[in-house]
């Protein structure tokens, strides 16, 4: 717990201070290159994210998600963050935010040609997953298709 001294103090937000330093442990420098360099796939999945959206989705009259809706940039304007946070912060930011973004598109596809929940449990459901069919209810397949499809277009117009 802090005392009431320390509370007032500010950090030394210097990335080269001795206190800044000194709180870094080793592995944290080491790691940073490959941390870094999945920022090559995940401009690569934007672009191709993006592209593969506008034009199928308009083919399709598939809602387009946002993109300004998942990738969210703003956590480098804290004033109480030194130049390696904030640089991580947009980072951060930008690779969480592409993929949660092309995990979008990628559910409204799911959901456009194949809607159908899988045989097993799966740790996380997209928002849209509940919508899907029951695996193996050919039954209802190409009957309740057509109608997924344009309940999914509803849906998201509306929003």
């Amino acid at each position: 717990m802090k005392n009431s001294n320390e509370k007032n103090q500010k950090p030394n937000l210097n990335v080269f201070s001795r206190e800044y330093l000194s709180r870094s442990k080793l592995s944290y420098f080491l790691t940073s290159p490959f941390i870094l360099m999945m920022i090559i796939p995940a401009v690569f999945a934007d672009i191709l994210a993006s592209i593969f959206q506008a034009i199928n989705f308009t083919i399709y009259e598939i809602p387009k998600v946002k993109r300004s809706e998942y990738v969210v940039v703003d956590r480098h304007h804290l004033k109480y963050l030194n130049f390696m946070e904030k640089f991580y912060c947009i980072y951060c930011g930008y690779v969480n935010g592409v993929i949660q973004y092309t995990a979008a598109i990628g559910a409204r596809t799911e959901e456009f040609w194949c809607p159908i929940k899988h045989n097993r449990e799966m740790k996380h459901e997209h928002s849209r997953y509940g919508n899907y069919l029951e695996y193996g209810d050919s039954e209802s397949y190409h009957a309740k298709r057509k109608k997924i499809r344009l309940q999914m277009k509803k849906d998201l117009k509306d929003k």
